[in-house]
């Protein structure tokens, strides 16, 4: 696991999920522009859930290229990372259930998304943020939901609209999840994931 956790804060492979993440976060925006072109003003900022959080951790990265930590977004980026990650992956698997098929863009979302996922817990052992930070990440995330299930800001997913009652149920789950897993990860004293950075 060490051994893991070495490769991960090497300089190359640094850069190179840097280059990953800011491509798919331009993708990302781009995927949402119809949606974003219908949305209130002061709506827009809570729409774009996915490349939002690859933003955050596109920070997080761009940030320790240099050897710095922004607790902030590092616990942004880790709640929404895996909230969003898992969210794309459960509704892209739901169309294929409620439709019996799925694109190739389908296909693509789900491989995507569970990299986003399971990226945001790899760097885990490198975030330094405090209960403070991720007390922020939770309303931000909780609050999102509101916007989303009760102002009707959800990801257009046609014909799982009608799902639109039990998917914010699941969601509202997610989100608790999520937070929780970040507090396990970072902010529990008893784990291990409390390692420096090594040197690039």
């Amino acid at each position: 696991m060490k051994m893991i956790q070495y490769i991960l804060a090497l300089k190359p492979v640094l850069f190179l999920v840097f280059v990953i993440n800011f491509f798919g976060t331009i993708y990302g925006y781009f995927w949402y522009n119809s949606q974003l072109s219908q949305t209130p003003a002061h709506f827009i900022p809570f729409v774009p859930d996915s490349p939002t959080a690859s933003l955050f951790f596109t920070i997080v990265i761009l940030a320790f290229l240099f050897r710095k930590n922004f607790p902030l977004i590092e616990a942004l980026a880790i709640v929404t990372l895996f909230k969003y990650g898992i969210w794309a992956v459960m509704m892209n698997l739901l169309v294929l259930i409620v439709n019996g098929g799925l694109s190739w863009q389908g296909y693509m979302l789900i491989v995507s998304h569970f990299g986003m996922a399971v990226q945001g817990l790899l760097y885990a052992p490198y975030y330094r943020f405090k209960i403070k930070h991720l007390i922020f990440a939770a309303i931000w995330t909780l609050h999102n939901d509101v916007i989303d299930y009760v102002f009707e800001m959800m990801p257009r997913y046609g014909s799982l609209m009608n799902y639109m009652n039990e998917i914010g149920y699941f969601t509202f789950w997610l989100s608790l999840i999520s937070i929780l897993i970040a507090y396990l990860l970072v902010n529990n004293k008893k784990t291990s994931y409390q390692l420096t950075l090594p040197r690039m």
